[in-house]
C-alpha cells in the first residue's frame, strides 16, 4: 500500500493525492481581515480525489551524447565567466511604479528595449538560492534567472544583482543531422523554471519538463566554428554554428514526459498535469520540485503537485509525493517554504493578486490576498534575502521584483 504525504500533513488514501478543500471550508464566511477569503470558494463542493498515476514522469531521450559532440566543436563556458565577460547589458531603473509593484519591494528593471519589447515575454524565475544551499555559485556570482518566450524560441536571462548587469542565453535542443551534432529551437512556453544543482528544469506545458545543464553552456563568439551573426539562422549551416545572433547557447540534456501521454489545450481536472509553472522547496526533506496548472475560471480547478528532486535526477519513473487542487483559478506561479504557500493570479487589464495560505492535509486554510503588480508570473523563494521573487510581464509595465517573506529562509 502506498500513501502520499505532504510534509506536516496527514496521509491520504492509498493510490491518490490530497483532495480539494473540505466542504466546510468552502462554505465558511470570510475572515474579519478584508484581505482574507474562504479557500477555493469557486471550486464547487468536494472535488474528486487526484490519481497519483496521472503525475508519473518518465525519463525522455538522453541527449548527452550529442551534447558531448557539440563540446568537441564549440567552447564551453561557466556561469561565472558568462556574467563576467564583456558585452553584458546593464540593469535599468524606474520600472516599479509603472509595473504596479507594491511599496517596499526589491525591484530590478531591464533596459529600455527589453522592458518594452513585445517579441519576448518574461515568464519564469529562479535563482542560485534554489540551486545551492549556500546561495552562491562558482566564481562568486549569485544569479537570478528569468525565462522568456518568443514563439518557438526561449531565452534565459542571467541577472547579476551585485554588478547590476545581465546576459541573455538561448536555450537549444541538440540533435544529430547527417552524422554531425547541431541544435534547434526549444519551442516551449517556458512558463516556469527551477534551478537545482547543475540542472535547470523548464516547464513543457503539454509534456512535462525539459532538462538543461549549467555545465553545457557554449560560447559561439569564442568558438572557431561559431558565429553571432545571422539572426535568421539556428544550428549548423555550412560548417558554422548560429543561434539567432545570440553569443551563448545552453543545451538541453534530457526531459521528463508524463507516462499517461501528452496534455490537451485546456485544463481537464484529471489526467497528466498541464505544466504551467514550477518552483523549488528546499525547506522540506527531501527537497522537491513543485509544479502546477494555469486554468481559466470556466475550466475545472487547476492542480499543484510535487516530486522529490532526487527522483527527477534518476533514470526511472519519478512519482509525485503530494498534491491538491488549487485554492484559486488563473494561477501563474506558486512556491512553498516551511509549509507556507504563495500563489500569483493574473487579471486582464488589472493589477494581479498574491494569495498566501497553508495546506492542512484535508484542504486549504483560509486564503489571504493582496493586490500586487500587473501581470505577475512565476514565483521563487530567495532564502538569502528572505524574499520571494516574481515578474511583471507586460511591455511597459515589466519588472523583476520581490516581496518580503519571513518564512522564506
Amino acid at each position: 500500500m502506498t500513501t502520499v504525504r505532504w510534509p506536516g500533513t496527514a496521509a491520504v488514501a492509498a493510490g491518490v493525492l490530497a483532495v480539494a478543500a473540505q466542504a466546510a471550508a468552502l462554505a465558511a464566511p470570510a475572515a474579519a481581515d478584508p484581505r482574507a477569503m474562504p479557500a477555493a470558494r469557486a471550486a464547487g463542493a468536494v472535488a474528486a480525489p487526484l490519481d497519483a498515476r496521472d503525475f508519473d514522469l518518465r525519463r525522455g531521450t538522453d541527449r548527452s551524447g550529442t551534447v558531448r559532440a557539440l563540446g568537441g566543436v564549440l567552447r564551453r563556458t561557466g556561469v561565472g565567466a558568462l556574467l563576467r565577460s564583456p558585452g553584458h547589458t546593464r540593469l535599468g531603473g524606474g520600472c516599479g511604479r509603472a509595473a504596479g509593484v507594491p511599496a517596499g519591494s526589491l525591484v530590478y528593471c531591464f533596459n529600455g528595449a527589453d522592458s518594452t519589447t513585445r517579441d519576448w515575454v518574461p515568464q519564469g524565475v529562479t535563482s542560485v538560492s534554489d540551486a545551492a544551499a549556500g546561495g552562491g555559485w562558482a566564481g562568486g556570482v549569485r544569479p537570478i534567472l528569468v525565462s522568456w518566450h518568443n514563439g518557438g524560441r526561449v531565452r534565459l536571462t542571467f541577472v547579476d544583482p551585485d554588478r547590476r548587469v545581465y546576459r541573455h542565453v538561448l536555450l537549444v535542443a541538440p540533435v544529430t543531422r547527417g552524422g554531425r551534432p547541431t541544435y534547434t529551437d526549444v519551442g516551449v512556453h517556458a512558463g516556469g523554471i527551477a534551478w537545482y544543482g547543475d540542472k535547470l528544469y523548464v516547464a513543457d506545458t503539454r509534456h512535462g519538463l525539459r532538462e538543461f545543464d549549467m555545465r553545457q553552456i557554449f560560447d559561439l563568439a569564442a568558438s572557431r566554428a561559431g558565429s553571432t551573426r545571422r539572426p535568421d539562422r539556428i544550428g549548423l549551416h555550412g560548417g558554422t554554428y548560429y543561434a539567432h545572433g545570440f553569443r551563448y547557447v545552453m543545451a538541453q540534456t534530457s526531459s521528463r514526459h508524463f507516462a499517461r501521454g501528452r496534455v490537451g489545450g485546456k485544463c481537464r481536472g484529471s489526467g497528466p498535469l498541464r505544466m504551467s509553472w514550477t518552483a523549488v522547496d528546499r525547506t522540506t526533506w527531501p527537497h522537491v520540485l513543485i509544479a502546477g496548472e494555469y486554468c481559466r475560471p470556466d475550466w475545472p480547478r487547476g492542480r499543484v503537485v510535487s516530486w522529490p528532486l532526487a527522483s527527477l535526477a534518476g533514470g526511472g519513473t519519478a512519482s509525485a509525493d503530494g498534491g491538491a487542487r488549487l485554492p484559486v483559478d488563473r494561477v501563474q506561479g506558486a512556491v512553498r517554504t516551511h509549509g507556507r504557500w504563495w500563489f500569483t493570479q493574473s487579471r486582464s487589464g488589472e493589477r494581479g493578486r498574491l494569495f498566501s495560505t497553508r495546506h492542512t492535509g484535508a484542504g486549504w486554510a483560509p486564503v489571504r490576498r493582496r493586490t500586487i503588480s500587473y501581470g505577475p508570473e512565476d514565483l521563487s523563494c530567495h532564502r538569502g534575502l528572505h524574499r520571494v521573487f516574481t515578474l511583471a510581464e507586460h511591455p511597459g509595465r515589466r519588472a523583476l521584483w520581490a516581496f518580503r517573506a519571513s518564512s522564506c529562509s
